[in-house]
Protein backbone atom coordinates (compact mmCIF):
# COMPACT_ATOMS: atom_id res chain seq x y z
CA UNK A 1 0.00 0.00 0.00
CA UNK A 2 2.83 2.42 0.86
CA UNK A 3 4.42 1.81 -2.53
CA UNK A 4 1.11 2.45 -4.30
CA UNK A 5 0.48 5.71 -2.40
CA UNK A 6 4.03 6.90 -2.99
CA UNK A 7 3.71 6.13 -6.69
CA UNK A 8 0.43 8.06 -6.99
CA UNK A 9 1.86 11.04 -5.07
CA UNK A 10 5.02 11.11 -7.17
CA UNK A 11 2.90 10.86 -10.33
CA UNK A 12 0.83 13.92 -9.35
CA UNK A 13 3.85 15.99 -8.34
CA UNK A 14 5.97 15.04 -11.35
CA UNK A 15 3.12 15.59 -13.81
CA UNK A 16 2.43 19.11 -12.58
CA UNK A 17 6.10 20.01 -12.28
CA UNK A 18 6.95 18.69 -15.74
CA UNK A 19 4.14 19.83 -18.05
CA UNK A 20 2.92 22.89 -16.14
CA UNK A 21 -0.69 23.95 -16.68
CA UNK A 22 -1.36 21.04 -19.01
CA UNK A 23 -0.46 18.74 -16.14
CA UNK A 24 -3.10 20.37 -13.94
CA UNK A 25 -5.71 20.04 -16.70
CA UNK A 26 -4.80 16.40 -17.26
CA UNK A 27 -4.86 15.42 -13.58
CA UNK A 28 -8.10 17.27 -12.82
CA UNK A 29 -9.74 15.69 -15.84
CA UNK A 30 -8.85 12.27 -14.44
CA UNK A 31 -10.21 13.24 -11.02
CA UNK A 32 -13.50 14.45 -12.51
CA UNK A 33 -13.76 11.28 -14.59
CA UNK A 34 -13.96 9.41 -11.25
CA UNK A 35 -10.32 8.26 -11.24
CA UNK A 36 -8.96 8.29 -7.65
CA UNK A 37 -6.65 11.31 -7.90
CA UNK A 38 -8.05 13.76 -5.30
CA UNK A 39 -8.17 17.45 -6.18
CA UNK A 40 -7.35 18.08 -2.51
CA UNK A 41 -3.78 17.08 -3.42
CA UNK A 42 -3.55 18.31 -7.02
CA UNK A 43 -4.66 21.92 -6.55
CA UNK A 44 -2.89 22.78 -3.25
CA UNK A 45 0.39 21.50 -4.64
CA UNK A 46 -0.19 23.67 -7.71
CA UNK A 47 -0.80 26.57 -5.32
CA UNK A 48 2.53 25.85 -3.68
CA UNK A 49 4.15 26.21 -7.09
CA UNK A 50 2.36 29.56 -7.46
CA UNK A 51 4.21 30.70 -4.35
CA UNK A 52 7.46 29.50 -5.89
CA UNK A 53 6.78 31.68 -8.94
CA UNK A 54 6.29 28.81 -11.40
CA UNK A 55 2.54 29.38 -11.89
CA UNK A 56 -0.05 32.15 -11.87
CA UNK A 57 -2.85 31.83 -9.29
CA UNK A 58 -5.71 32.60 -11.66
CA UNK A 59 -4.37 30.46 -14.50
CA UNK A 60 -3.98 27.53 -12.11
CA UNK A 61 -7.61 27.90 -10.99
CA UNK A 62 -8.73 28.17 -14.60
CA UNK A 63 -6.69 25.13 -15.63
CA UNK A 64 -8.21 23.11 -12.81
CA UNK A 65 -11.73 24.12 -13.83
CA UNK A 66 -11.07 23.26 -17.48
CA UNK A 67 -9.79 19.85 -16.41
CA UNK A 68 -12.90 19.35 -14.29
CA UNK A 69 -15.13 20.09 -17.26
CA UNK A 70 -13.24 17.69 -19.53
CA UNK A 71 -13.32 14.82 -17.06
CA UNK A 72 -16.93 15.51 -16.12
CA UNK A 73 -17.94 15.22 -19.76
CA UNK A 74 -16.45 11.72 -19.84
CA UNK A 75 -18.39 10.72 -16.72
CA UNK A 76 -21.56 12.34 -18.09
CA UNK A 77 -21.31 10.36 -21.33
CA UNK A 78 -20.74 7.12 -19.41
CA UNK A 79 -23.91 7.74 -17.44
CA UNK A 80 -25.80 8.92 -20.53
CA UNK A 81 -25.02 5.92 -22.71
CA UNK A 82 -24.23 3.21 -20.17
CA UNK A 83 -26.78 3.95 -17.48
CA UNK A 84 -26.72 2.88 -13.86
CA UNK A 85 -26.01 -0.83 -14.51
CA UNK A 86 -22.78 -0.06 -16.35
CA UNK A 87 -21.62 2.38 -13.68
CA UNK A 88 -22.24 -0.11 -10.88
CA UNK A 89 -20.70 -3.01 -12.79
CA UNK A 90 -17.35 -1.34 -13.39
CA UNK A 91 -17.32 1.31 -10.66
CA UNK A 92 -15.58 -0.98 -8.18
CA UNK A 93 -12.40 -0.79 -10.25
CA UNK A 94 -12.09 2.93 -9.47
CA UNK A 95 -13.28 2.65 -5.84
CA UNK A 96 -16.80 3.78 -6.77
CA UNK A 97 -19.54 1.83 -5.02
CA UNK A 98 -23.31 2.05 -4.96
CA UNK A 99 -23.38 4.25 -1.86
CA UNK A 100 -21.37 6.96 -3.64
CA UNK A 101 -23.62 6.85 -6.70
CA UNK A 102 -26.80 6.79 -4.62
CA UNK A 103 -25.66 9.84 -2.67
CA UNK A 104 -25.02 11.76 -5.89
CA UNK A 105 -28.35 10.61 -7.31
CA UNK A 106 -30.25 11.80 -4.23
CA UNK A 107 -28.65 15.23 -4.49
CA UNK A 108 -29.49 15.45 -8.18
CA UNK A 109 -33.08 14.22 -7.71
CA UNK A 110 -33.71 16.65 -4.84
CA UNK A 111 -32.25 19.85 -6.26
CA UNK A 112 -32.32 19.29 -10.01
CA UNK A 113 -29.88 20.71 -12.56
CA UNK A 114 -28.50 23.35 -10.18
CA UNK A 115 -27.04 20.46 -8.15
CA UNK A 116 -24.24 20.31 -10.70
CA UNK A 117 -23.14 23.78 -9.61
CA UNK A 118 -23.35 23.39 -5.83
CA UNK A 119 -22.00 19.84 -5.72
CA UNK A 120 -18.74 21.01 -7.30
CA UNK A 121 -18.04 22.81 -4.04
CA UNK A 122 -18.49 19.67 -1.93
CA UNK A 123 -16.04 16.81 -1.34
CA UNK A 124 -17.08 13.30 -2.39
CA UNK A 125 -20.34 14.34 -4.11
CA UNK A 126 -18.48 16.52 -6.64
CA UNK A 127 -16.50 13.55 -7.90
CA UNK A 128 -19.49 11.44 -8.92
CA UNK A 129 -22.29 13.94 -9.63
CA UNK A 130 -21.69 13.83 -13.39
CA UNK A 131 -22.79 10.19 -13.55
CA UNK A 132 -26.42 10.74 -12.40
CA UNK A 133 -26.55 13.87 -14.56
CA UNK A 134 -25.77 11.71 -17.55
CA UNK A 135 -28.14 8.97 -16.44
CA UNK A 136 -30.91 11.58 -16.12
CA UNK A 137 -29.91 12.98 -19.54
CA UNK A 138 -29.53 16.52 -18.24
CA UNK A 139 -29.28 19.26 -20.86
CA UNK A 140 -25.66 19.13 -21.98
CA UNK A 141 -25.15 22.90 -22.35
CA UNK A 142 -26.43 23.53 -18.82
CA UNK A 143 -24.22 20.71 -17.58
CA UNK A 144 -21.11 22.32 -19.05
CA UNK A 145 -21.93 25.79 -17.70
CA UNK A 146 -22.79 24.63 -14.17
CA UNK A 147 -19.75 22.36 -14.07
CA UNK A 148 -17.36 25.18 -14.95
CA UNK A 149 -19.00 27.76 -12.66
CA UNK A 150 -18.91 25.36 -9.71
CA UNK A 151 -15.45 23.95 -10.38
CA UNK A 152 -13.63 27.26 -10.75
CA UNK A 153 -14.11 28.53 -7.15
CA UNK A 154 -13.30 25.05 -5.80
CA UNK A 155 -10.05 24.86 -7.75
CA UNK A 156 -9.13 28.46 -7.02
CA UNK A 157 -9.82 28.01 -3.30
CA UNK A 158 -7.64 24.92 -3.02
CA UNK A 159 -4.91 26.66 -5.00
CA UNK A 160 -5.06 29.62 -2.63
CA UNK A 161 -4.65 27.26 0.34
CA UNK A 162 -1.50 25.88 -1.27
CA UNK A 163 -0.28 29.41 -1.88
CA UNK A 164 -0.76 30.40 1.76
CA UNK A 165 1.02 27.23 2.90
CA UNK A 166 3.88 28.23 0.65
CA UNK A 167 4.02 31.70 2.18
CA UNK A 168 4.42 30.10 5.59
CA UNK A 169 6.82 27.43 4.38
CA UNK A 170 9.80 29.03 6.13
CA UNK A 171 8.15 28.39 9.49
CA UNK A 172 7.15 24.87 8.50
CA UNK A 173 10.60 24.02 7.19
CA UNK A 174 12.15 24.76 10.58
CA UNK A 175 10.54 21.57 11.82
CA UNK A 176 10.62 19.55 8.59
CA UNK A 177 13.86 19.65 6.65
CA UNK A 178 13.81 18.41 3.08
CA UNK A 179 11.22 20.15 0.92
CA UNK A 180 10.54 17.35 -1.57
CA UNK A 181 10.23 14.76 1.21
CA UNK A 182 7.62 16.77 3.12
CA UNK A 183 5.50 17.45 0.03
CA UNK A 184 5.46 13.76 -0.89
CA UNK A 185 4.58 12.71 2.67
CA UNK A 186 1.66 15.16 2.78
CA UNK A 187 0.42 13.90 -0.57
CA UNK A 188 0.71 10.28 0.55
CA UNK A 189 -1.28 10.97 3.72
CA UNK A 190 -4.09 12.75 1.85
CA UNK A 191 -4.37 10.10 -0.85
CA UNK A 192 -4.18 7.34 1.78
CA UNK A 193 -7.08 8.93 3.67
CA UNK A 194 -9.13 9.21 0.48
CA UNK A 195 -8.59 5.56 -0.49
CA UNK A 196 -9.08 4.27 3.08
CA UNK A 197 -12.45 6.02 3.27
CA UNK A 198 -13.65 4.16 0.18
CA UNK A 199 -12.32 0.82 1.41
CA UNK A 200 -14.04 1.27 4.78
CA UNK A 201 -17.32 2.21 3.11
CA UNK A 202 -17.14 -0.88 0.93
CA UNK A 203 -16.53 -3.04 4.00
CA UNK A 204 -19.49 -1.49 5.85
CA UNK A 205 -21.78 -2.05 2.89
CA UNK A 206 -20.65 -5.67 2.63
CA UNK A 207 -21.32 -6.23 6.35
CA UNK A 208 -24.79 -4.68 6.05
CA UNK A 209 -25.64 -6.89 3.09
CA UNK A 210 -24.51 -10.01 4.94
CA UNK A 211 -26.77 -9.09 7.89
Amino acid sequence: MHIILSTISAFIINTISTIDYWGIIFLMSLESACIPLPSEVIMPFSGFLVWQGQFNLWLVGLSGAIGCVMGSVVAYLIGFYGGRPLVLRYGKYILLHEQDLSLAERWFARYGDVTIFFSRLLPIVRTFISLPAGIAKMNFSKFLIYTFLGSFPWCLGLTYIGLKLGENWVNIERYFRGLDWVVIVIAVVLIGWWIARHIMQNANIKDQNEK
